[in-house]
């Protein structure tokens, strides 16, 4: 077993390797260029995102289909996952996640207007899409598409269900002392409850968790800013000095090179917003939108919210806090993250562990409907076949979740990130290949002024 461990950790570090990072990274920066620097729009982008569509055609709102993917977007990486990126690219690694989460904003606007572009309905009414269906009526690759069900699918029970739960019930059995097993009953019977009412009961409850939660982690985040304010500047100089030149960093830092910082800080960046995944147009699609490129722009703030703002405010956090205190220890990134929130006497402990239990599971609920959409998706168009299969999937999703709270994952971790991998590659085929039609959308209603105008396509009935 330590083999086949060993073996599926070399695989998930090559999959996730400069290969992949360069693809990934290629793919945002060139959709950038083509769509004109579509992140110049993220104020128009955010007023649309709260803005009511209801006469348009889908299921949820577009502010219900941005939490929704935001709750699965917005996890355990945004806070440990950049502090694994900060021991290991030293602070240099903050400023490349930032920067890739910029240019990320333009793949995740591609894929949600590919969503909106290619989705179908189901004869009882319900919109159905993602790069699954991008890539069957986009380009005709039916076979890439069944690929990318699957590995969405495994996906699902990995980094979206077993992983998360497994968060949750480690952190409050180390804390606060609570049963493991006592708590993945908790958390299986809060997503059971949540997920039997489909997309529309995920929504809801997402639309009032995400900003709740997003706003408390960073409300702690600027008191523990503010409590180390007077190394603030040198922090930001530190992070970016250290993104650009290779050198020994000071304040408790190993000696790490821009090469390190370079690839630590935009492979953490890329994981933590999923960018390029095309995981988030799945629930894009069910968005209610008069035309593609409205919630195109709506999804874009996704990754605005996640890295350019949650995952820059931690990694600050975690500079400063070595800085002001340079007896942290900063060479693992739990203890890190721990130390660096203990430093606000009683209430950083509570932010921190409030901020991981929300992250976590709201990224169960999310992940709960991509990997049910896949699944919907491999069944094909008999109604009878996709309910049973929905069932099946959703009891052995629910048993997943208290699996998870309860076993350790070190393999599982190396899976769903294999699994991640090879499901972006098929999304990726899709917005290159399809980047002409991406263009062409984009032109006739952002750069023509025409977002308030009705596409007048309906979606085919499957």
């Amino acid at each position: 077993m330590n083999s086949v461990a060993t073996l599926i950790e070399k695989i998930s570090s090559a999959v996730w390797g400069w290969p992949m990072i360069i693809l990934l990274l290629g793919t945002h920066v060139f959709m950038t260029l083509r769509l004109r620097f579509p992140q110049l729009r993220v104020g128009k982008a955010i007023r649309l995102s709260v803005t009511k569509d209801k006469n348009a055609q889908g299921d949820v709102s577009q502010f219900g289909a941005l939490a929704t993917a935001l709750a699965a977007t917005i996890g355990t990486g945004n806070i440990v996952g950049v502090a694994t990126a900060v021991t290991l690219g030293g602070p240099g690694a903050v400023l490349w996640c930032w920067i890739t989460g910029v240019f990320g904003m333009a793949t995740k606007y591609s894929e949600g207007l590919l969503a909106v572009k290619y989705r179908v309905q189901t004869k009882d009414g319900r919109m159905l899409g993602g790069p699954m269906f991008a890539l069957e009526r986009g380009l005709h690759a039916k076979w890439l598409a069944i690929l990318f069900a699957v590995f969405t699918a495994l996906a699902a029970f990995g980094i979206g269900n077993t992983v998360q739960a497994n968060s949750i019930s480690m952190l409050l059995n180390e804390t606060y002392g609570f049963s493991q097993y006592v708590v993945g009953i908790i958390v299986a019977l809060l997503v059971l409850l949540v997920i039997v009412f489909g997309v529309k009961g995920i929504a809801r409850v997402c639309s009032a968790l995400v900003p709740f939660m997003a706003a408390f982690y960073v409300l702690g985040c600027l008191v523990i800013l503010g409590l180390n304010w007077s190394v603030l500047g040198e922090s930001i100089r530190l992070i970016c000095r250290s993104a650009f030149t290779a050198r020994a960093a000071g304040g408790g830092f190993i000696g790490t090179t821009v090469l390190m910082a370079c690839r630590f800080g935009i492979a953490r960046g890329l994981f933590s917003n999923e960018s390029g995944l095309g995981s988030a147009p799945i629930v894009a699609a069910a968005a209610q939108t008069r035309n593609p490129v409205r919630q195109a722009l709506v999804s874009s703030t996704g990754t605005f919210w996640d890295t350019v703002v949650v995952c820059a405010l931690t990694g600050l956090v975690l500079v400063s806090s070595i800085v002001a205190h340079p007896d942290i220890d900063c060479t693992q990134g739990a203890a890190l993250t721990k130390a660096a929130f203990d430093k606000l006497p009683y209430v950083g402990p509570l932010i921190l562990s409030i901020g991981i239990v929300t992250f976590a599971f709201s990224t169960i609920l999310g992940w709960s409907y991509y990997g049910e959409r896949a699944i919907e998706y491999l069944a094909g168009h008999s109604q009878k076949a996709r309910r049973i299969i929905i069932g099946i999937y959703r009891t052995l999703f629910i048993a997943a979740v208290f699996a998870g709270s309860v076993l350790s994952l070190s393999v599982v971790w190396n899976l769903a990130d294999i699994a991640n991998a090879l499901m972006a590659i098929p999304n990726l085929v899709a917005i290159l290949l399809l980047s002409g039609v991406i263009a062409r959308e984009t032109k006739k209603y952002l750069w023509e002024n025409r977002l308030d105008e009705d596409s007048g396509e309906e979606p085919p009935v499957l």
